[in-house]
């Protein structure tokens, strides 16, 4: 079942970033009944899914979102970091695309199946058959190749956060570098994400990701009109 599992995320991480992207709220959804349905076939509960906490997750994931809020702002406002969040993928958008990326598309085409099916069912059954180091250092390391297909257009698209992530100047971007620190970067997220979800189940990591995502788009405009 584990296998079927990574194979359905497989699809669907194809499916979203070059067959169909603008289908992602779709396939997403889909991907997540199947592996639902798998993981519960497979003899776990709701709660060993990540169905739990709702509102101690609810309030640390709203806090996390304020702090991810504030962040940006904080980035945004100072020279130095503001070209970390000019990104041509939601520059390049008009208003109305903006808001389905972020209203629709991210939580969605991407939150719903990146913590229901890394954070929920691949980690539940990892855990469950091999403990909980084990779940979340295997989930995180998929979670970070996972990334691989949309890391690849980061350096076109934002050559600060691209250098950033790979450890060299803008002029200089080497696009496997920037895959391969994506990668890590991601993962090292995942973790995170694991020990959120552990704690609060579930909605926690799902807010965190849903403001560092969404606002992604406000912020990025916001910083292009910034001097």
């Amino acid at each position: 079942m584990l296998l079927r599992s990574i194979a359905v995320l497989a699809a669907a991480n194809v499916m979203n970033n070059k067959v169909a992207p603008r289908l992602g709220p779709l396939t997403s959804a889909v991907a997540t009944a199947a592996l639902v349905a798998m993981a519960r076939k497979s003899g776990l509960s709701w709660q060993e899914l990540g169905f739990e906490h709702g509102r101690r997750g609810a309030v640390a994931g709203g806090a996390l979102a304020a702090a991810v809020a504030a962040v940006y702002t904080a980035g945004v406002a100072m020279p130095r970091t503001r070209p970390l969040f000019r990104d041509e993928r939601a520059l390049s958008l008009s208003r109305a695309r903006v808001l389905e990326e972020a209203l629709l598309q991210v939580p969605m085409g991407t939150v719903l199946l990146e913590e229901v099916g890394f954070r929920g069912a691949l980690y539940a059954m990892l855990r469950k058959s091999h403990g909980t180091v084990a779940a979340t250092g295997v989930s995180s390391a998929l979670f970070g190749l996972w990334h691989i297909l949309p890391s690849i257009d980061m350096a076109r698209a934002n050559p600060a956060l691209g250098a950033l992530t790979a450890g060299e100047s803008p002029g200089h971007l080497d696009t496997a570098r920037v895959v391969a620190g994506s990668v890590v970067s991601t993962a090292a997220a995942g973790v995170l994400f694991c020990e959120l979800r552990r704690r609060g189940g579930l909605l926690t990591p799902s807010m965190l990701h849903l403001a560092t995502n969404s606002f992604g788009y406000l912020f990025a405009r916001i910083a292009a009109k910034r001097k």
